[in-house]
């Protein structure tokens, strides 16, 4: 089966293992998920995720993190859809829940948070906000 949005495949996978208190869940992997993995360890949503290869195109499992029973994840949303893309400036990335969160933004250096493309004073299209 084709997916047509595979970034809000990844993201529903996700949102869907953490609110059944899953531990690990796992994506297809491809760079660009491998790419949103990173911002997600990096910046504490979850545990750790590893590629497991399988001879055709690899598989993202990915352990998510709670903190007692509690969910590190609170809200996961997919902004910018295959139908309507959403693009920002520097100067206008979103603030998600007033810095409290962070939107993952596709820029011409890679797939970073909105704090470090406001940083690297790029832009981009706004791919989710993660709070």
């Amino acid at each position: 089966m084709q997916i047509s949005d595979v970034i809000a495949d990844m993201l529903t996978r996700i949102r869907n293992a953490n609110n059944a208190k899953h531990e690990t869940v796992d994506i297809p992997a491809s760079n660009m998920k491998k790419a949103i993995a990173d911002i997600l360890l990096e910046e504490g949503y979850i545990k750790s995720y590893q590629v497991i290869e399988d001879g055709k195109q690899g598989i993202l499992r990915v352990t998510l993190k709670y903190i007692g029973k509690q969910k590190v994840i609170q809200g996961l949303r997919r902004v910018s859809k295959p139908g309507l893309r959403i693009y920002a400036g520097c100067e206008d990335m979103p603030k998600v829940m007033n810095g409290l969160g962070i939107a993952i933004v596709s820029t011409s250096k890679g797939i970073m948070t909105d704090k470090k493309a406001r940083k690297e004073k790029v832009g981009g299209e706004v791919l989710a906000f993660v709070w």
